[in-house]
């Protein structure tokens, strides 16, 4: 039997599930935006935690909170940042934070996978693109390629990710839909981690 890649066994999960693992995902990027914002003073997290806040609260109880996706999406692109006219960076992990909220909101406007699967693309993404701009700039491809396999920064990107499907894997055939203390959990996770997807440390 073929093993699944982690895109693979993003999608073999309940659409519920797939969104606690976007929000995951998300939740260790926005740390990223919030340094490109303390120093270049430049957009606003408040769109970005909101954005998450009402997903959060949504995953568990759909029927009982209703969530304009359209809408957060439109404040979270209004506070996103563009690579020209910031010489620094840390706006590219700034952009690729409020790309992935965008695009999951996006799948949860659409209902399907694409875009919830996505997001793993992007966290895993920018942590190769952080990683090239900074330590494999003055490298030829071929090191750059080996810097990106062995790099701590990667594998730590593709671990995480595994290990939270290792564990929903095992709890979404017990629940149709994410418990509150399921939700409560994975969020705690992400605060308890202490650092973003590209080692960014999460400020109290």
């Amino acid at each position: 039997m073929a093993v699944l890649n982690t895109f693979e066994r993003i999608r073999e999960l309940p659409l519920a599930y797939q969104t606690v693992v976007a929000l995951y995902l998300c939740e260790r990027m926005v740390p990223n935006y919030h340094l490109f914002h303390q120093v270049t003073g430049f957009g606003d997290p408040q769109p970005l935690e909101g954005a998450l806040n009402a997903c959060w609260d949504w995953v568990w109880q759909p029927k009982k909170v209703k969530v304009n996706f359209s809408r957060w999406q439109e404040k979270v692109d209004d506070v996103t940042p563009s690579e020209y006219g910031h010489d620094l960076l840390g706006v590219y992990p700034a952009i690729d934070a409020c790309t992935a909220i965008s695009t999951m909101l996006q799948g949860l406007m659409d209902n399907t996978s694409a875009e919830l699967v996505s997001v793993a693309k992007i966290s895993q993404a920018d942590v190769a693109k952080f990683v090239e701009l900074t330590e494999g700039a003055e490298l030829d491809a071929e090191q750059r390629q080996q810097l990106l396999r062995e790099h701590e920064l990667v594998q730590y990107e593709v671990d995480i990710q595994q290990a939270l499907l290792n564990y929903l894997e095992v709890v979404a055939p017990t629940s149709a839909l994410p418990t509150k203390e399921l939700v409560a959990q994975i969020r705690a996770m992400a605060d308890d981690e202490g650092i973003s997807n590209i080692g960014v440390a999460i400020s109290e």
